[in-house]
Order: structure tokens, then C-alpha cells, then sequence
């Protein structure tokens, strides 16, 4: 047993040996296993003990099982006791689920409190087959048939490698003392049912099952760096990031192979499950527009592209109402809308951006009102000879991408006439001329 865990130090983890490491350890036969050897290779480390108190005497009696073990090998002892049904029911989350979030959270102040390199948990090779089986059973892709990874970060799995059998008969030659968890002996939980029904099934069938499992999950862990090579390539094709925006080619969805598949690779991250990818997949013929939605993200199909955004908190601006004589208008977006009144003078100077426009100011109607622009506005863009135009055609011949457009303002005389979409076109009708004799003189500017 020694030399498997030398064995998985050498293949997977070299510095270890050099490093200081938190094991975890219940007090169970596994985690004692693993305290055990670490002490005879005499690796550095220390020992967390979590006392979720779900059991009454029986949680008392682990964690005192477990100082004991500590003190006779002089091992640093860490414990803390958790509220643990209370904060499941606070969560709406199950108990296994909550005890896991409180461990490994204390587990990460003492990482970063004492300076430990690596936190070192008892996984062994029966919870791999029962983590893929689980994974198999509720649905899984690639990743969720890769199982434990020996390695994640600072957390290692020193036993994965190594059956909960052999575990056992090193345990019991060697008079290693372990406390039994009675919740193990009953089927209440899926990891259970799997562990008493499922597997002793299995292991009749393929006597070797720990040997094939773990020669498959090499193959497949080659398979996944493989694919994964092939996604982060058509990844920079596909995909561009502007504007707070993950833009996602449409074109190039359509020509690859599997597109669900590769399309799910991307759009999990952002909250959206495989089912939903399908139905994205299913609308790239169809109509702009079509919107879909995960907990964290909105995804809007649009002409070339597939938009994925961040939600927002629902937007409070409706309209700002501008009173003649106003100087100063604070927008959305940290942004401000200056407003200036001045004689027309010989040869004046216009400055031509997208950010300021001038106009009349016999024509404008007060007081002038700020808004998002509405199904229905059109105007009579300048330079186009008087033609009138709706506010959303604007957009299109504009290429102004779908996500956007509810971003667009419009500034509304007093009559509701369209005189400026910001930052695209100004209205034909409001131009200065001639005959003007005042201008108004409208900048955005960044607060």
C-alpha cells in the first residue's frame, strides 16, 4: 500500500513528498489509511477533522478518535464543528451538499492561514466507478466519464488508485484503528445503493473491473486532451468577445461536425444545458431574434451571430425630461449629455462625431424628452433628402447587433417627433441652415 501511494507521489504529484499537506480524515478506514501512510513516508503534513454533528454520540466520539490518532503520532489537529442540517435547510440544499460546501470552505481558510501546498482527500478507486455511474445516471458528456481527477488544483487523491478492499486488508494487518460511520450500512443514499447493489454485480461479472476501469478512463482522459485541442482551435474561429458580448459565429456552427456537441462545449460555462444547445442548434435557420435564457446568461440569436450576455438587473431609465435652459443631463452608463445654446457666427466650426450633434434651436420643441426608442419612431435621417425612416431600420442598416438595440436612445421633441437617435443620426428637420440664428449644441460625454 506504501508503494502505491509513493507510486501515485512520483506520477502525479513529485513535490509532495517536499511540500506540506492537509488530510482530510473522518476517521473512517479510508482516511485513516491515508494518515497512516503519510506517516510512514514521512511526508509533512497535518490533519482537518470536520464534526458535522449529524450523528449524535457517534460525531463526539469520531472527532475524539481522531485527535487521539494526532496527539500519539504527533500530527497537527485541526477540527471544527459545523451546523450542518441548519445550513441545509438555510440553503434549500441537501446535507450531503452542505457539509461538502462547509469542508471544503474551512478547508481553503486553513490552506490559506497556515500555508499548506496541498489538501489531500481518501477518494479511492470504488468512488471513481461510483462517481461515473452517478454521472451516467443523471447524464454526462466526456468530462463527466474522466471520474476523480488525481490532481485538481491543490487537491490530490493519493488513493485513487487503490480499492476500497485493499484498503481494508491493509488496514486491518497493519491493527489500524477506524471508526465505522452506521449511515455507510444503509442504502438511503445513491452512492450507497451503488456501493451494496450496484458494484458487488459488476465485480462478479469482471472480476479485474478496478484494473479495466482504470485503463479506461486513461483512454478517455486521452480522448478528452485530444477533443480538447480540436474545441480550443475552432473556438478561436468561432468565438470573439466585444461590447461585454460573447459572439459566436452562426456560419460556423452550421459547417462543423456535431455542432450541438462543440456549441455545448462553449455555451456550458454559461449556465445553458445540452438540451437547450439542441434547440439553439435547431433555430440557426430561422428568424433573428429568437432568445434563450439560462440562470446567469441571455442568448440572442441575431443575423451572423449567436449573443451571449451577463443578465441584467432590469433597467429603471423610462425618459428624462430636458427643460429649456437645462445644461447638464446625467445618462445611463456613467454618462452625461451637455447641452449648449450659442449664437450661429460666420465660418463656425462643427465638429463631425457620432458623440455631438447641433441643431436649430427655433425649431425644438420643449421640453424635450430623453427615452428608449419605441416600436414605431421613424425620422427623416440627415442627408437623406427628406425620406423618412423607422428607428429600427436604422439599426439593421446600421448593423447594430440585436443585444444592442435596447441600449439605443432617442431624444423626442415636445410633439414626440424623433430628432436624434444618440450617437447614429440626427433629423433633417431640426438641421441647422441658413436661416439660423441660435444653435443648440447636444455632446455625450463619460461622467
Amino acid at each position: 500500500m506504501l508503494h502505491a501511494l509513493l507510486t501515485f507521489v512520483n506520477d502525479y504529484a513529485p513535490e509532495l513528498s517536499e511540500k506540506r499537506t492537509l488530510l482530510a480524515v473522518s476517521g473512517g478506514v479510508d482516511s485513516m489509511v491515508l494518515a497512516e501512510l503519510f506517516h510512514r513516508a514521512k511526508f509533512s503534513f497535518a490533519i482537518a477533522h470536520c464534526n458535522f454533528g449529524l450523528r449524535g454520540a457517534e460525531s463526539e466520539d469520531d472527532e475524539v478518535s481522531v485527535r487521539h490518532w494526532s496527539e500519539e503520532h504527533n500530527v497537527i489537529f485541526h477540527t471544527r464543528k459545523f451546523e450542518t442540517a441548519q445550513r441545509a435547510e438555510k440553503d434549500g440544499v441537501s446535507i450531503q451538499m452542505a457539509a461538502r460546501d462547509l469542508r471544503y470552505a474551512w478547508f481553503e481558510e486553513l490552506i490559506q492561514e497556515f500555508k499548506y501546498d496541498y489538501l489531500a482527500t481518501a477518494h479511492h478507486a470504488d468512488d471513481n466507478i461510483e462517481t461515473v455511474l452517478l454521472n451516467l445516471t443523471r447524464g454526462t458528456g466526456l468530462p463527466g466519464l474522466l471520474g476523480i481527477a488525481p490532481v485538481k488544483g491543490e487537491v490530490v487523491r493519493p488513493l485513487l488508485f487503490v480499492s476500497k478492499n485493499e484498503i481494508l486488508d491493509f488496514a486491518q494487518k497493519a491493527k489500524i484503528a477506524w471508526r465505522e460511520d452506521s449511515s455507510n450500512a444503509t442504502d438511503t443514499y445513491r452512492r450507497n445503493l451503488l456501493r451494496h447493489q450496484v458494484l458487488p454485480v459488476l465485480q462478479e461479472i469482471n472480476p479485474s473491473l478496478h484494473r479495466t476501469f482504470n485503463q479506461n478512463l486513461e483512454r478517455l482522459r486521452a480522448v478528452d486532451s485530444l477533443v480538447g485541442g480540436l474545441l480550443l482551435e475552432w473556438r478561436r474561429k468561432a468565438v470573439r468577445i466585444e461590447n461585454d458580448g460573447i459572439y459566436i459565429s452562426i456560419s460556423t456552427i452550421q459547417k462543423a461536425n456535431e455542432p450541438a456537441y462543440i456549441l455545448h462545449e462553449i455555451l456550458q460555462e454559461y449556465g445553458f444545458n445540452y438540451a437547450q444547445t439542441k434547440q439553439v442548434v435547431a433555430s440557426l435557420g430561422g428568424v433573428s431574434g429568437k432568445q434563450f435564457f439560462s440562470s446567469t446568461h441571455s442568448l440572442i440569436k441575431d443575423r451572423e451571430d449567436l449573443i451571449v450576455e451577463l443578465l441584467r438587473q432590469a433597467d429603471d431609465f423610462h425618459s428624462i425630461f430636458i427643460q429649456e435652459g437645462s445644461a447638464k443631463i446625467t445618462l445611463p452608463g456613467n454618462m452625461s449629455l451637455i447641452i449648449t445654446r450659442t449664437p450661429l457666427l460666420p465660418n463656425m466650426e462643427f465638429r463631425a462625431d457620432a458623440q455631438t450633434a447641433y441643431f436649430n434651436a427655433a425649431k425644438l420643441r420643449f421640453p424635450l424628452r430623453m427615452r428608449p426608442s419605441r416600436a414605431g419612431d421613424w425620422l427623416q435621417p440627415f442627408g437623406m433628402g427628406g425620406k423618412s425612416k423607422k428607428v429600427s431600420d436604422l439599426l439593421v442598416d446600421a448593423k447594430v447587433p440585436i443585444n444592442r438595440k435596447k441600449d439605443f436612445l432617442v431624444l423626442a421633441d415636445a410633439e414626440q417627433n424623433v430628432v436624434w437617435v444618440l450617437g447614429l443620426r440626427t433629423d433633417e428637420r431640426f438641421r441647422v441652415n441658413s436661416k439660423t440664428t441660435e444653435i443648440l449644441k447636444f455632446e455625450i460625454l463619460k461622467s
